[in-house]
């Protein structure tokens, strides 16, 4: 028996029990250790991880393991382009920081949430309530979120996911680090190496991730 395995059977052995009470029979589970997939069960989504495989940047999994917290919001299938629900749990296995991932079929009906119409930013010492119409664009940077309004840049308490979750149809994710608002952009470019790049009116260049850049293109229809 590997080291992997000798982490993973008590871990199934603990959670099994409980699988069959909290997670819809459909459901996907995954359970990520350090940097990698090390248990994968696929049902009726199938997300195609492989086991062994290391965690990208923009997975559910690595935001957990990251932030140690949970983290559940809608992901595009970058093969498939189809939408599904993930929920990421914080657990420790053999002392090392760890994820499980349930994956929920593109039909879960994910619980309402308030939209936004506005957001306090932070410049120094004071906090300024602004619509949410006025906001160019969020960025995550640094291990904090910004919000730009034209060229002003304040900090915010909410995280990239939390945003997208809660702002109007108005903003798209084009980045696991960059929401920009539909009607701050100006036009939308291309870089040296052919991926797209969205200019926003203020001038500022913000990169569109492989990832988002099917998206963006279907909400814009180009």
């Amino acid at each position: 028996m590997t080291i992997i395995e000798q982490i993973l059977q008590p871990v199934i052995e603990q959670y099994e029990c409980l699988w069959d009470d909290w997670i819809p029979k459909d459901a996907t589970v995954a359970i990520a250790y350090a940097d990698r997939y090390i248990y994968y069960a696929p049902k009726q989504f199938d997300i195609h991880v492989q086991i062994g495989s290391p965690l990208p940047e923009t997975s559910i999994a690595y935001e957990t393991i990251q932030q140690q917290r949970k983290i559940s919001h809608t992901v595009t299938h970058a093969e498939s382009g189809i939408d599904y629900f993930g929920i990421g749990y914080p657990i420790t296995l053999n002392g090392q920081q760890a994820a499980l991932i349930v994956v929920l079929p593109p039909t879960y009906k994910q619980p309402t949430t308030v939209p936004l119409k506005f957001i306090t930013g932070r410049m120094e010492d004071e906090w300024l309530p602004i619509p949410i119409e006025k906001a160019s664009y969020f960025e995550s940077y640094n291990k904090k979120n910004w919000l730009y309004v034209q060229k002003e840049m304040f900090q915010i308490s909410l995280t990239m996911n939390e945003l997208e979750r809660r702002l109007t149809d108005d903003f798209v994710r084009i980045h696991r680090s960059y929401i920009v608002n539909i009607h701050a952009i100006e036009k939308i470019s291309k870089d040296m190496t052919n991926n797209l790049i969205v200019i926003t009116k203020s001038g500022s260049s913000l990169p569109v991730s492989r990832t988002h850049a099917s998206k963006l293109r279907k909400i814009l229809e180009f």
